[in-house]
């Protein structure tokens, strides 16, 4: 399927569908309903030097719309996964990202520097925007600098693709791509979860042990596409745009607006095999509509 192709620097996914971090934890579960095979990559749940178990729940709340999630970055650190992870997740015809979490610079660079080694590993998303953890990911992900000086590290151990995950809670999110670029990135993504909370009218506590947690579905929709298309118009920069993607029709949106892949996260809750059975409409799309190739639509909004 040429027409749906997409290549970021050296990196060719059969096809702009990606699966989100956190969603689909290292492939596991999500193979028994979603085929892997189909689909353009897999973006791993967080991996940190260290086992985390995350918070104590309630660390997951439905809200209209979407949902709240409070996990912590629980995962089975990068030991554990080169040893009983990968080699499962190796097995499927789909580019691998691993996505890393960090409570310092110094351990996103060493993170990378572990994982680099493993050729099934296709490229790396450094997320410094995690708003559901108290360490780490909110403060990196809120200042300029520290996301130049954890780019610019893990570049230095890294030639692979690079991508930085954003968070959407700042001013202006071009300013932290432009950073990314200037700092070695090769693309973006955007956007992390939303800051939101909720609280139990009766109890009058919040609903999250951790208070707050990152928002995400449908109801993120359009501040995504908002910032995707604040990155296209300001910064040259590949850019995979994330939030609230539940339909064919969301993915060609979020292209137009400027996303050269995208990613699938809350929606592998509610309809698992979502991810490979959306590509059959991607490609009538593009015949349908006489596109060559489906990156041809990235970035082609028509703005007065």
């Amino acid at each position: 399927m040429k027409e749906l192709a997409v290549k970021i620097k050296d990196v060719e996914f059969k096809n702009p569908v990606l699966l989100a971090s956190g969603t689909v934890g290292y492939g596991d579960e999500i193979a028994r309903f979603c085929d892997l095979n189909q689909i353009g990559g897999i973006v791993t749940k967080s991996l940190s030097l260290r086992p985390r178990k995350g918070n104590p729940p309630q660390r997951i709340v439905e809200t209209a719309s979407g949902m709240l999630n409070a996990i912590g970055l629980a995962n089975v650190g990068v030991d554990e996964f080169v040893k009983n992870k990968l080699p499962n997740l190796a097995k499927y015809d789909t580019k691998v990202i691993c996505n890393i979490a960090a409570s310092s610079p110094e351990e996103y660079v060493e993170c990378t520097r572990i994982l680099t080694t493993e050729k099934e590993i296709d490229g790396f998303e450094i997320n410094v925007s995690c708003p559901n953890v108290k360490d780490g990911g909110l403060e990196f992900g809120n200042n300029i600098d520290a996301v130049k000086r954890v780019t610019s590290g893990v570049r230095n151990v890294t030639d692979k693709l690079l991508i930085v995950k954003l968070s959407p809670n700042v001013a202006r999110i071009s300013d932290f791509a432009r950073a990314v670029k200037e700092s070695g990135g090769d693309a973006v993504s955007a956007i992390n979860t939303l800051v939101g909370t909720a609280i139990d009218i009766y109890t009058r506590r919040p609903k999250l042990f951790n208070i707050t947690g990152g928002l995400s579905g449908p109801a993120i929709k359009p501040v995504a596409l908002a910032k995707v298309l604040e990155i296209k118009r300001n910064v040259d920069i590949p850019v995979i745009g994330i939030g609230g993607i539940t339909t064919w029709q969301d993915i060609i949106e979020f292209m137009i607006a400027g996303a050269s892949c995208i990613q699938l996260g809350t929606i592998n809750f509610i309809s698992p095999d979502f991810g490979s059975g959306v590509i059959p409409d991607l490609l009538n799309f593009c015949n349908e509509n006489k596109i060559e190739n489906i990156s041809h639509l990235t970035g082609s909004v028509l703005l007065p």
